[in-house]
């Protein structure tokens, strides 16, 4: 096995609080603003899969629009006004609080590269990578919108084998989706679990190399 080269982060759970967006108008939202901003995100993703399945697209800021209308719809409780400050609120997500101290380790240490690989449009997450800071500690931040398909198709793991010129084993992939390490370890890459919401193994025939809680681990670990 090569050594690796880069660590590749994706962004949205990860990174990226995607449950920021509701928290910034929770009050406004109601007593259902948590399962709303659940639906948001399972349709969100749902919506990613399934148009990839039958060979379709529409970029991620697309999908985010179409799974929050949907949300809308699932609870009446949380007033439609709401629609253009929570999508102001996603192109700003806040970043958890570990990303900027372990991605300035890791950016520290010779020889490593630093990329994001994400379902998101190349606004979107340029918006979110600037409003947290991190813009000069990635070298790369590649979006799906490349490929016109998501994760997990192969053919978007390969975004960063042809960006930095390696194989599959010389990256180090971080996400705390779990079916997105799936998709990285049938890849090749060296995966890394963030289990932050403590959820059940699965995908037990494509496993991560570690499972960790936080991003503060990362640095420290041995691959």
């Amino acid at each position: 096995m090569n050594a690796a080269s880069v660590y590749v982060f994706d962004a949205y759970g990860t990174l990226f609080d995607v449950h920021a967006a509701i928290g910034r108008h929770r009050a406004a939202a109601g007593p259902d603003a948590d399962r709303f901003s659940e639906i948001w995100r399972t349709k969100q993703l749902e919506y990613a899969w399934t148009l990839t399945l039958a060979g379709c697209y529409a970029d991620f800021w697309t999908l985010t629009e179409r799974a929050l209308d949907h949300a809308f719809d699932r609870v009446p409780s949380v007033p439609r006004a709401l629609r253009r400050g929570l999508l102001d609120a996603y192109l700003r997500l806040d970043a958890y609080a570990d990303v900027r101290a372990a991605l300035t380790e890791l950016k520290g240490r010779s020889g490593f590269s630093i990329a994001i690989l994400s379902n998101g449009s190349p606004r979107m997450l340029d918006a979110a990578v600037e409003a947290s800071g991190i813009a000069a500690l990635c070298d790369a931040v590649l979006s799906v919108d490349a490929v016109r398909m998501y994760k997990p198709r192969p053919e978007v793991y390969a975004l960063v084998t042809g960006r930095f010129g390696i194989t599959p084993d010389e990256a180090v992939f971080v996400s705390s989706n779990r079916w997105d390490v799936m998709g990285a370890a049938a890849f090749g890459f060296r995966p890394i679990w963030i289990n932050r919401s403590q959820m059940p193994e699965e995908y037990a025939d494509l496993a991560p190399e570690r499972i960790v809680r936080d991003l503060t681990a990362v640095p420290t670990l041995t691959l």
